[in-house]
């Protein structure tokens, strides 16, 4: 079965400061997150990548990353633009962002003809992430039944914080079957004075705990979810209120809302790997050092593609 990696990198990344974050450097030789995310995933046995990215960082991101690829594996790009909206549909007056993981990931429909791994470009996973999502969407995502059969790399809280800021999360609820029940798209998570804080959507706060399962937009999807996506994008547009100018069509929203209404059933498969990622500009120091250990200990060889 051909399994495709999807990779979201058209992120505007205001946090991160000057510069494109998803193509910062992290490894000895100018490696960035992206190379080590691909490296697992062809390891793992995915067969091909798709690049989303924006048209105007196309021509570093080739530069920088997706030339270098194309020489190892067969490569694909799709672009999130803010303007690419369903028909009879316009950007409202002072819109800059795009709209989200969820159009993100609609832009690949079209290049993929199979189950597909979508993660975030500026994450570091690990390795056994990669391989249990691999097993597990060729050995259950053959085909789309009247239940669309999904998976999700479950991680703990405490391994995906940033000691630099606060971070965004999906925090999961798990049934003893080992399959998604609810995820809550999470704000502001970060350490203050030894408490763990949180906020919700509308930045109230909420009780979340370091031991919880979190969501790291690391997710199995077959074929059809992009139906899904397609009828779901202009209904969420019609019900966005027309002042809010900062509204995302999300994935982990979509998904909850498929488990809620019996459409899906996602499989969380655990992780205990530590995340790295570059949210903020201090971040890139803290991923460079974890990678530096994982050379020195074996996991990556220096040259990582030598």
């Amino acid at each position: 079965m051909k399994t495709s990696l999807v990779i979201m990198a058209a992120g505007i990344g205001s946090r991160f400061g000057e510069g494109i974050k998803q193509l910062a450097p992290v490894g000895p030789n100018g490696e960035i997150i992206m190379d080590y995310s691909i490296h697992d995933a062809l390891e793992a046995g995915f067969d091909r990548v798709i690049f989303i990215i924006r048209r105007e960082i196309e021509e570093e991101f080739k530069r920088v990353i997706g030339a270098r690829i194309e020489k190892r594996v067969p490569v694909s790009y799709a672009y999130q633009e803010l303007w690419d909206l369903p028909a009879g549909y316009q950007v409202p007056e002072g819109r800059k962002k795009p709209w989200g993981t969820g159009q993100a990931v609609l832009a690949v429909k079209g290049l993929v003809d199979g189950p597909f791994l979508v993660i975030n470009a500026d994450d570091y996973y690990g390795k056994q992430g990669f391989h249990a999502l691999h097993a597990y969407m060729t050995q259950n995502m053959s085909g789309d039944p009247g239940i669309y059969e999904m998976c999700m790399a479950g991680y703990v809280l405490s391994n995906t914080l940033s000691d630099n800021g606060a971070v965004t999360r999906g925090v999961c609820r798990t049934g003893e079957d080992g399959f998604l029940q609810t995820v809550t798209e999470t704000f502001d998570i970060r350490m203050e004075d030894g408490k763990l804080l949180a906020s919700d959507s509308q930045g109230r706060p909420v009780t979340a705990e370091l031991s919880q399962t979190v969501s790291m937009n690391m997710w199995g999807l077959p074929l059809g979810f992009l139906k899904e996506l397609e009828n779901r994008f202009p209904k969420f547009l019609d019900q966005t209120e027309p002042g809010n100018l900062k509204a995302e069509f999300l994935l982990p929203q979509i998904i909850d809302d498929l488990i809620r209404e019996g459409k899906a059933r996602v499989k969380v498969l655990p992780t205990p790997d530590k995340w790295y990622g570059v949210t903020y500009k201090e971040d890139r120091q803290a991923v460079a050092d974890a990678v530096k250990a994982m050379i020195e200990a074996g996991i990556y060889k220096e040259n990582l593609y030598a």
